[in-house]
């Protein structure tokens, strides 16, 4: 398959959803077509991992307001089950049937509440690393946690905030009473010390509350039709998003499919932070043909 990539934008309400379609439209293998998702990061994070998916039709989009993606419902709030609507719309408009569906972090996220509206929609959901801090069986202390990252960054700003976020997720096992009681030096991680006053960050900012609040409806996702796999990096089995993709994978009574790399193990040199992109891809493939 040639590796074309076809830019497009749909109309939804409040929003303009700016997507990719890399390959052709039917599939030419009569596969359904890979959609990436996640959250808060836009398409431009799966640039490389769609490289060694040339096998097959891949779309990417951008959640609304992230990205190329626009909107005019007076908000910045990113709700998984507005997302699920504007995705369900974004595969109703491809016109391919059900989608297999590859969502990381917050896109894992959006992933479940999109299979728990919209069931028919996707016939494979693979849901790497969702934040669910809730089914934590240390809920309580990594909230806290949260929260202490939340108020460095409301009073402190993005370095400050972003420095308190690295140290809480990088944490390996439950989080001690006390954590983040003491903020971090951004410097130490090359992050600037001088607040620039924003307080627009879509990671950590209140935009972003509803993705790692969103509490799963495991009833639903028990009866879905879709088969969902629960992923999770070999590298972050024990921080807070391989152990709450653990815990949603006791609830749900099934096992966690373990990726290679971290949280990031998709990513290419995108972002400064590259994985193990092509390892992973070979993995997903093998999942998906499972």
């Amino acid at each position: 398959m040639t590796d074309t990539t076809t830019y497009r934008t749909l109309d939804v309400p409040g929003a303009t959803i700016a997507y990719d379609v890399r390959g052709p439209l039917p599939t030419a293998d009569g596969r359904p077509p890979l959609v990436l998702i996640g959250q808060p990061m836009d398409a431009s994070g799966f640039g490389t991992l769609a490289t060694y998916l040339t096998d097959r039709t891949v779309v990417t989009y951008d959640p609304r307001g992230l990205g190329r993606s626009t909107r005019t419902d007076g908000t910045d709030r990113q709700d998984p089950r507005q997302q699920a609507e504007d995705l369900h719309a974004l595969v109703t408009e491809l016109g391919t049937g059900p989608v297999e569906l590859f969502g990381s972090s917050g896109g894992a996220v959006t992933g479940l509440a999109w299979v728990t509206a919209y069931p028919d929609d996707v016939a494979t959901l693979v849901a790497h690393e969702p934040p669910l801090v809730h089914l934590l069986p240390d809920a309580e202390r990594a909230l806290a946690a949260d929260a202490r990252v939340s108020a460095a960054y409301a009073e402190r700003g993005w370095g400050a905030g972003m420095a308190a976020f690295i140290v809480m997720t990088s944490w390996e096992g439950e989080f001690p009473e006390d954590f983040l009681a003491e903020l971090p030096d951004p410097a130490q991680f090359g992050m600037p010390t001088e607040d620039d006053g924003t307080r627009d960050d879509p990671l950590l900012s209140d935009a972003s509350k509803a993705v790692s609040g969103y509490e799963p409806d495991v009833d639903a996702l028990r009866a879905s039709q879709t088969r969902i796999v629960l992923a999770a990096g070999e590298e972050s089995l024990a921080i807070i998003t391989g152990r709450a993709t653990q815990s949603l994978a006791d609830l749900l009574g099934t096992t966690v499919e373990v990726f290679p790399g971290g949280h990031g193990g998709f990513l290419g040199d995108e972002f400064g932070m590259p994985g193990k992109p092509e390892e992973f891809a070979a993995r997903l493939r093998e999942v998906l043909g499972a």
